[in-house]
């Protein structure tokens, strides 16, 4: 009785484990899965092969130099320097440091080698081990800070580099791989999906525009390769979000379209010049779209340009909506920001924009990108008292707007009111209300007051030296 329970129980084991082969074999054909095997329905799914031949073109990076060290509070007391007889003027103390990266080999033929900035920033030596263990002192070639991405050079030849992909054609669930040099223990491997795109606003970088993923990145990975299940080159891994330093799960990437044309300037002329339209841009909300009365619910909102600026003498003007870069959607204003920014001076792009509720198009030929980049940094209304809050007053002479412009000036705003959560603060400057112009504070008081209820206002604000919109109701 029991030898025939066994050969019951062995026969139903082998049937199930045949169905099981036979269901994964017509998933297979169905959704063929990203990965390598060695021999098809032999051997389990596996990333070996890829990684053997793309690993070659990852480096570990390790960087020496000399760092100024914070000053304490009591050291920038005159009277305790006094004291100690420190001298008045006397250079910060520095002390050397030692760190870890990792680096992709861009260009095996000549030796150059990416990384991020903040790698070799401040390095005066650098080091680049290869996986066959050949260690090679690097030479920068050129770095660009708002972007995080530097060109090193090495002196070796039999190098590998990887094939580059399109970041653009990436989508939220693909497979990628991260490759680096973790804490320094080595080169190492970890996998996971894009969890997001065009990741902006983190304030990790002047232009941003990440690949968010899952797989493991941890610090000593900043430099390292995001390849996706074929490879390619499809990002630069640059930094995570993490209270305690480690790896939770969000880690970003530099785009290979970005990395494609910050290396191409770097390499041939050892600095990135970007185009500028000129202008101060904001995320058009829902409420500033309702207040305006506009059907399109995304975009670039112009809140302020300069005549004589790129944007200016094409003829754009405050309160342009910019909805398309040479046909290609814009969604907010960190997009356009990075896209202007991608493109060289002198390049003429063709905007779409919405005005008065018409859509029409203009061709402008961009400007040199001054170095104070602020002018395109996306601005975001930020605080406003009357029955919607405020409280308001003649412009003060101390302000540095006294006699420049016109409006009236935002003495108060109480929290938690209709101002407030419109992002109006103390010192604004109320230029507009409705596209009215505002010039006593009973001006915008009988303005409120006529307004429709339930229907945003559109008021133009001037902030210290930038112009922005804001929705009140």
């Amino acid at each position: 009785m029991r030898h025939s329970y066994l050969l019951a129980l062995a026969i139903f084991l082998s049937t199930v484990a045949a169905d099981a082969v036979g269901a994964a074999n017509v998933g297979d054909r169905q959704n063929p899965a990203p990965v390598a095997t060695e021999a098809a329905g032999t051997a389990p799914p596996s990333l070996a092969p890829m990684l053997a031949r793309v690993s070659p073109a990852v480096v570990n990076i390790s960087v020496q130099g000399i760092m100024a060290v914070a000053h304490n509070a009591i050291f920038r007391d005159p009277l305790f320097r006094e004291f100690f007889g420190l001298p008045e003027n006397a250079a910060p103390p520095s002390q050397r440091f030692q760190a870890a990266g990792s680096g992709v080999i861009y260009d095996a033929k000549v030796g150059y080698v990416l990384t991020n900035n903040h790698v070799v920033e401040h390095a005066d030596k650098i080091m680049v081990t290869l996986t066959d263990r050949r260690r090679l002192e690097a030479k920068l070639v050129a770095a660009d800070t708002q972007s995080d991405i530097a060109i090193l050079k090495i002196p070796a030849d039999a190098l590998i580099s990887l094939p580059l992909g399109e970041s653009k054609t990436l989508h939220v669930g693909d497979y990628v791989v991260a490759i680096g040099n973790p804490f320094g223990v080595g080169q190492t491997a970890t996998f996971g999906i894009v969890s997001a795109l065009g990741r902006t606003g983190l304030g990790i970088e002047g232009y941003e525009d990440f690949i968010q993923t899952d797989a493991s990145i941890n610090p000593g990975n900043s430099g390292g390769a995001l390849v996706d299940a074929q490879g390619r080159l499809m990002g630069m891994n640059a930094a995570i979000i993490s209270q305690g330093g480690g790896n939770v799960g969000i880690g970003f990437a530099v785009p290979i379209d970005m990395i494609k044309s910050v290396a191409e300037q770097l390499i041939s002329q050892g600095k990135v010049s970007r185009g500028a339209l000129g202008v101060m841009i904001q995320d058009l909300t829902p409420a500033l779209a309702q207040a305006m009365n506009v059907t399109v619910t995304e975009g670039a909102l112009v809140s302020e340009l300069t005549p004589q600026s790129a944007g200016g003498k094409a003829g754009l003007a405050a309160g342009d909506i910019i909805t398309a870069l040479d046909g290609e959607r814009i969604t907010g204003s960190a997009q356009l920001r990075n896209m202007i920014g991608q493109k060289k001076p002198g390049t003429n792009v063709r905007l779409t924009y919405i005005r008065d509720g018409q859509e029409r198009s203009i061709a402008v030929t961009l400007d040199a990108q001054p170095a104070d980049i602020a002018a395109e940094r996306p601005t975001t209304p930020k605080n406003t008292m009357l029955p919607s809050g405020l409280m308001l007053g003649a412009i003060p002479r101390n302000d540095a707007n006294f006699g420049k412009v016109k409006g009236v000036y935002v003495i108060d705003v109480d929290p938690g009111s209709l101002a407030d959560e419109a992002g109006l603060k103390p010192g604004d400057i109320i230029i507009t209300a409705g596209r009215i112009s505002i010039n006593t504070p009973d001006d915008l008081t009988r303005i409120l007051r006529n307004q429709k209820k339930g229907v945003p206002l559109l008021l133009q604000i001037r902030r210290g030296n930038s112009s922005l919109f804001a929705a009140i109701g």
